[in-house]
Parts: C-alpha cells; sequence; structure tokens
C-alpha cells in the first residue's frame, strides 16, 4: 500500500512539473503569448453589470450621493451619474441631490463661474471646464504659445513648465510621427487637452505628472527649443522612441475622451497613474461608453480596471502545474516525516 501510494505522489509530481514546464515554454518561446490577456468589449460590459448588481445597493447609493453632495464644488459629472443608476433600479433621488441641484444650475451662477474659470483654470469645476476652458484648449494656438513660452523660458535660465510643454509638442506633431501610435490626431488632440485641463484643476495624479515629466526630460532636444516658430520645428524637437509612451498614454486618454465625453475624461483621469491603467481605462470606456463613470464610482479604480483583463489559459495551466508540483512535494514530505517517526518508534519499543 505504502508503495502504491508513493508511486502515486512521484506519478503526480512528474506531471505537475510536465505541466509547469510546458506552460513556461510556451510563454517563452512566444513573447505574444502573455499571461493577461484583454477581456472583450461584451466581457468588460457582462462583468460589470454582475458586478454593480451586486455592489450598487440603495444604501451604497445613498453614501455616495449624500458625500458628493457634501463636496463643494459639487462634482455633477459623478452625481449625475449616480443619479441614473438610481433612476434605472426605480429609486427616487435623495432630497439632498434635488436641492443641491437648484442651488448650482442656475445661470447666473454658471456666468459667474465661467468668467473665474476663465481667468483661473484652477477655479474650474467640471462643468465649467468643457464650456468655459476647454475650446480655448482645442486649438493650435495654445499649442504653439506653449512651445513658445517654454523657449523663451529656457533661453533666460528660467525654469520650464515642462508637463506643458510636453503636451504641447505632442499636440503639434499629432498630424505628423505621433500619429503612429495607433490615434488620430483629433484623438490625439482631445488626450492632450484632458490632461492640460486636468493639470490646471488639480485632478492630475501624481504618478502620471511624473511620468509625463520624465517622457519630456528624455525626449525633448533641448538645445533646439528656443528656434522654435512653427509646428515643423516642434516636430523636429521630438526623439520619437523616448516620447512614444507618453504618446501612447495621450492616445488612450484621448479615446477616452471620445467614448465617455471630454467632461467624463476629465473627472476618470485620477484613476491614471501610468500608461497601463491610461490603456485600461480606455478599454472599459469603449466598452461601457457614459456607463463608465458610474462604475468607477461604485466600484472604484481597481476592480474596474482589473474588469478588463482576465488569466490566459496558459496561465492557468502554470499555476496549476506549480501547485501540483507543491502539494506533490509536501505529501512526500509529510510522508517521509511519518515514515520517520513510526522507525524511531519502533526502534524505542524494542
Amino acid at each position: 500500500m505504502k508503495t502504491l501510494s508513493r508511486a502515486f505522489l512521484l506519478f503526480l509530481l512528474i506531471g505537475s512539473l510536465a505541466m509547469t514546464l510546458r506552460s513556461g515554454l510556451q510563454i517563452a518561446d512566444n513573447p505574444a503569448l502573455s499571461p493577461i490577456i484583454d477581456r472583450t468589449a461584451a466581457e468588460i460590459a457582462a462583468l460589470t453589470d454582475r458586478m454593480m448588481a451586486r455592489e450598487a445597493t440603495p444604501e451604497r447609493l445613498d453614501a455616495l450621493i449624500t458625500a458628493r453632495v457634501a463636496e463643494e464644488p459639487r462634482n455633477w459629472v459623478a452625481l449625475q451619474a449616480l443619479a441614473e443608476v438610481l433612476a434605472e433600479q426605480g429609486l427616487s433621488l435623495p432630497v439632498a441631490y434635488q436641492q443641491a441641484w437648484e442651488e448650482d444650475s442656475g445661470l447666473m451662477a454658471l456666468s459667474g463661474d465661467c468668467l473665474g474659470c476663465i481667468w483661473d483654470i484652477s477655479t474650474c469645476s467640471l462643468s465649467t471646464a468643457l464650456i468655459c476652458k476647454a475650446p480655448i484648449l482645442l486649438t493650435p494656438v495654445e499649442d504653439l504659445r506653449g512651445v513658445v513660452r517654454a523657449g523663451a523660458d529656457y533661453s533666460m535660465g528660467q525654469t520650464v513648465d515642462q508637463l506643458d510643454l510636453g503636451l504641447s509638442v505632442v499636440g503639434l506633431a499629432a498630424t505628423a510621427a505621433i500619429v503612429g501610435t495607433g490615434g488620430t490626431s483629433a484623438t490625439i488632440k482631445a488626450g492632450t487637452a484632458t490632461i492640460r485641463l486636468a493639470r490646471g484643476m488639480g485632478r492630475l495624479s501624481p504618478a502620471l505628472t511624473a511620468r509625463v515629466a520624465g517622457a519630456v526630460t528624455d525626449g525633448i532636444r533641448w538645445a533646439d527649443l528656443p528656434k522654435v516658430r512653427g509646428t515643423d520645428d516642434a516636430v523636429a524637437l521630438l526623439r520619437v522612441e523616448a516620447f512614444r509612451p507618453l504618446a501612447d498614454t495621450v492616445t488612450d486618454l484621448g479615446r477616452v475622451a471620445d467614448a465617455t465625453g471630454p467632461v467624463s475624461a476629465l473627472h476618470l483621469l485620477p484613476l491614471v497613474d501610468d500608461a497601463v491603467d491610461a490603456r485600461r481605462l480606455a478599454r472599459a470606456s469603449e466598452a461601457l461608453g457614459a456607463r463608465t463613470v458610474s462604475r468607477a464610482e461604485v466600484l472604484g479604480k481597481s476592480r474596474l480596471l482589473r474588469a478588463t483583463v482576465r488569466i490566459s489559459d496558459t496561465a492557468i495551466g502554470l499555476i496549476a502545474g506549480l501547485v501540483g508540483t507543491l502539494i506533490s512535494l509536501a505529501l512526500m514530505l509529510v510522508g517521509a516525516v511519518q515514515t520517520a517517526v513510526l522507525r524511531g518508534l519502533r526502534r524505542s519499543v524494542t
């Protein structure tokens, strides 16, 4: 019986090792065979719908709306998204929501906010940003102004606003080398405008700010900066390969803006810390559209972005092989210890 048991454990160990080795070789031989693969748009929508059915309870929605209503300025992108979830469930809006809407929706209040937003972007709310500032930032004039100003600062030895410079160069080069990233000129332009607005409003994550600044440091021909007078000069500043990660991120954020609208993209931008976050958020936005905001509000960043990917069959095989190997080794170790203990007991008895 012991011999049979040991043979079975040895067979299990060899089988587990073989499965692990096979899966590992498949991944090593094929770089495109990633352990993590993207879900389809239909899979993302179906999974997040199931998650919302579990998480979007009346109590949780009420708590989320109460917290958002207490903010100053109020985030009506988030509030309206949560209100839509309530409506889908046939629930009425809280009284506090209705009172807050009456306070904020007056034309005179909007006019005053808009004047302040045009004067100082840091005073913009999500509701006024698109109306008052985005049309300005969507023109090439803003990009050229950013490059020329950076050139003047660099020539005079003053501090250069590196993030603004990077966005300006990407915006001006959108119809040239950067289009090779897979985004259209309009998509890239939407991405640069979204980042610039978010930065002015304090909605850009520190991690993304640092990554953009790093790309600018390595990707700009600084000695040529004072010579820029037009788009062609700006394109010549680029070290394209060093700038490629930033261009990819900007393109993905443009995809978010295309799928959800510029204001919703501004709301979602704090979720992005790096290129991986940007790509996953873009895929979620294209799968969910306007519902992306409500999913982000209820599910949070981690669960929303994780919903865009799954573990591949190859990775599952690798994990199963490793688990099987560990179990086999553990059982063999237990058996060896058991045998040693029994022998020791027999000797002590005799």
